[in-house]
């Protein structure tokens, strides 16, 4: 048997009152509904806990006893939601959705660094563009970044626009070669695109620009030259499988030098290669940054002047 929490109120309050007229206007209800109320949780537990009279409402014997148990149980209840209530206004809450990127992640680990002994809850999430638009929009994440081809540029504005994100133009780019050490390719002093077509490329397959069809993105974004493809969604296992497998290679925004060399890679511009990327940061138009969020831009920044900036294309 599983007795209703509000019913059990609406019995603690008519009991306090004696009356259901009273109980009713304190409680902001219509008398019937908390006649039927009282009336169903007396069924529920199988015993009568008022005698009715012309004078008002008094407790049974079993009522007493049910009463005393009740208002135990709701003072508790009360402490639970003062603790949580009182632990959200205290507690300072980040929320990140990412690309896959690098030079992004070291920047979160370094203002994570930055945050101090206060009561905080981070959020942070590697996913595509478009989860990180979901997930804005629908305020399960505050910050979103999101990477697209500088060619695609009038569809994301025109979405955003629509959506009322804002957005802020983060870095731009154009990719570089991600490989092993021990990876053949290395044996060329300047690596083309005609020396990828025998090697696996490891690759997304959750591309997406808003108002076009997913193929003609895929056709775009992915070239027909290379034969031989392997999509993992995860960062942490692209960078296991280039590290293990030397026949692999990668397309990636600069990486750090310390996730370099923690993987056993390397990286390398590709002759040939021009299109060019963004990261843009997007928030809801609504939204005020908090003092965690300036931080986090903050590294964010440093972090792209480092590694994107510094890479010297």
């Amino acid at each position: 048997m599983i007795v209703n929490y509000i019913y059990m109120r609406y019995a603690v309050e008519v009991a306090n009152s004696g009356s259901i007229n009273k109980a009713a206007e304190i409680l902001h209800t219509a008398q019937p509904n908390l006649s039927r109320a009282i009336k169903e949780l007396e069924m529920d537990l199988g015993m009568e806990i008022f005698k009715r009279s012309a004078k008002g409402m008094t407790l049974t014997p079993e009522g007493e006893e049910f009463v005393r148990y009740a208002k135990r149980i709701i003072e508790q209840m009360n402490d639970v939601e003062r603790m949580f209530k009182d632990r959200k206004e205290h507690t300072l809450r980040f929320s990140l959705c990412a690309p896959r990127a690098s030079y992004i992640s070291t920047a979160f680990v370094k203002f994570t660094k930055r945050i101090g002994d206060v009561s905080a809850e981070i959020f942070y999430k590697e996913t595509n563009s478009s989860q990180t638009l979901k997930n804005i929009l629908s305020q399960d994440y505050n910050l979103g970044i999101i990477r697209y081809a500088a060619n695609y540029d009038k569809y994301y504005k025109e979405f955003l626009s629509e959506k009322r994100l804002r957005c802020e133009l983060i870095s731009e780019f154009t990719y570089v070669l991600a490989m092993s050490q021990n990876s053949p390719l290395l044996k060329y002093p300047e690596i083309r695109m005609e020396h990828l077509k025998n090697y696996f490329e490891i690759a997304h397959s959750d591309l997406y620009v808003p108002s076009l069809p997913s193929d003609v993105v895929m056709h775009d974004e992915l070239s027909s030259e290379i034969k031989r493809r392997i999509f993992v969604f995860e960062r942490g296992s692209q960078l296991e499988a280039l590290a293990e497998n030397p026949d692999t290679f990668m397309w990636v925004s600069p990486i750090s030098d310390a996730t370099l060399d923690r993987y056993g890679l390397v990286q390398r511009k590709c002759s040939g290669n021009t299109k060019l990327y963004k990261d843009m940061l997007i928030y809801r138009s609504d939204y005020h940054l908090t003092k965690l969020d300036s931080a986090f831009v903050t590294e964010l920044c440093d972090s792209k002047r480092k590694y994107i900036d510094g890479f010297g294309y």
